[in-house]
């Protein structure tokens, strides 16, 4: 063997025959040497769908439960709204769809009662003879 032939991986040991690359081997190199190698990273995304966040009506159960409480109609579209906010938060768009739905409902029937309720108070109260 020629001084060519061995390799020396370290000081201090004996040095290692050459061995005879393979034909894959050689291909492989030449085109690592032809190519620079790039590394990328490739992500398939479907369409985007863009989701409106649903509602909460957290400002109108409020409203609702301080001034047009009727039968606790107020209360209840107020608790309603906060789980509709926490389901948005928590990232549950169809429940706190649901939820803000019964909150608007909830807000809807307590603020007709309340503007129909006087009305009907007062109709009571001219059929009874009370108010002439």
């Amino acid at each position: 063997m020629a001084s060519g032939d061995l390799q020396d991986p370290s000081p201090g040991r004996a040095p290692l025959p050459r061995y005879e690359q393979l034909k894959e081997e050689q291909e492989q190199m030449l085109m690592q040497a032809r190519v620079p190698v790039a590394t990328t990273t490739v992500v398939h995304m479907g369409p985007q769908v863009y989701v409106s966040p649903a509602r909460d009506h957290i400002v109108w159960s409020i409203f609702s439960t301080i001034y047009l409480n009727f039968c606790c109609l107020g209360a209840m579209a107020l608790a309603f709204s906060v789980k509709a906010r926490d389901r948005k938060l928590v990232g549950d768009h169809n429940g706190a769809s649901s939820y803000g739905s019964t909150a608007r409902c909830l807000n809807i029937a307590a603020l007709t009662l309340c503007l129909f309720s006087p009305v009907v108070i007062v109709i009571i109260l001219v059929v009874t003879g009370v108010i002439v």
